[in-house]
This record gives structure tokens, sequence and C-alpha cells, in this order.
């Protein structure tokens, strides 16, 4: 990822955030209020990828910190998100094709995906890279007038 890759991103996550479950964030973040996350990723540990076409981005894959306290910096939270336009593509998959390998055998141990159900695309892409379901969690998130539950998949990268 490029820093110019930013506003774009935005604009790919932020149409999850307005019309998808597939992320529990209900505003559309601007490039300010994202700027710590784009932060991230100017370190040797988390990484974003970018998929692009003539110019344009067709999605992005990330991984960052799984959790806060110290003891959970081994693990890590990975992400796809793929434009509108581009999904079914294998535009997830080529990504994920990049971002897995470069993190594994690092300092890392474990890949997280949290996945809101249903959702059998995104669950089909992380089995097929390594995943497996560890957790289910009911009701756990609530967005768009109704709750949905979560499945976390974990991949060991060690």
């Amino acid at each position: 990822m490029r820093p110019a890759d930013a506003p774009a991103i935005l604009d790919v996550y932020n149409h999850y955030v307005r019309h998808s479950s597939a992320t529990f964030d209900i505003e559309p973040f601007s490039l300010t209020s994202r700027r710590s996350w784009f932060e991230l990723f100017v370190n040797d540990v988390y990484r974003c990828f970018v998929a692009t076409d003539d110019g344009r981005l067709l999605g992005y894959a990330a991984c960052t910190p799984f959790r806060e306290k110290p003891a959970y910096r081994p693990s890590v939270e990975v992400s796809v998100y793929v434009a509108p336009d581009h999904l079914n593509r294998g535009v997830g998959s080529a990504l994920y094709d990049t971002l897995l390998p470069t993190i594994a055998n690092s300092v890392l141990h474990r890949a997280y995906a949290c996945i809101t159900l249903p959702n059998v695309a995104s669950i089909a892409l992380h089995e097929k890279h390594g995943f497996h379901r560890v957790g289910h969690h009911s009701e756990a998130g609530f967005k768009f007038d109704r709750y949905w539950d979560i499945a976390w998949y974990e991949k060991a990268l060690d």
C-alpha cells in the first residue's frame, strides 16, 4: 500500500460500512478519522496490500493488531475488502495469496478473521486459505435494525 492508495481504500471500506454487515462500523470514515489505521502499516509487522487494474483499486487485504493487550502481539486480525463491482472475480483470493505468505513465518503466530453470518463467500475464501472455524458468537452486533452472529476463523502462521 502506498499513501496515495488511502482514499480509494477508504472508498471501498466505506461502501461496506454503508451497505453491508461485513463490518460493524456504522458511520463512514474520513481520511482524518482513519489516520491511525493507515499508520499501522509503517512498521514491519502489520501489512496492507492492494489490488489494482489500470490505476483503479479493486480491493485490499490487511493484517492489523488482534487485540490491544501486549500478550496478543503475536496474533493479528486479517480482513479483505473488494470493490463491489469486482466481487467473485478472484480479487480477494489473490490478495490473500499475497498477504498470508508475507506474514507467515514472521514474528506472528496466529491470524484471525471475524466473519459476520451469513456470508458463504467469505467463509469459502477463508477456508480456501487454510483458516478453520474456532468460535461463534450469537447476536454479537446490531446493524441495519437487526442482530448479527459472527464466526471466528483461525490460521496458524508458523
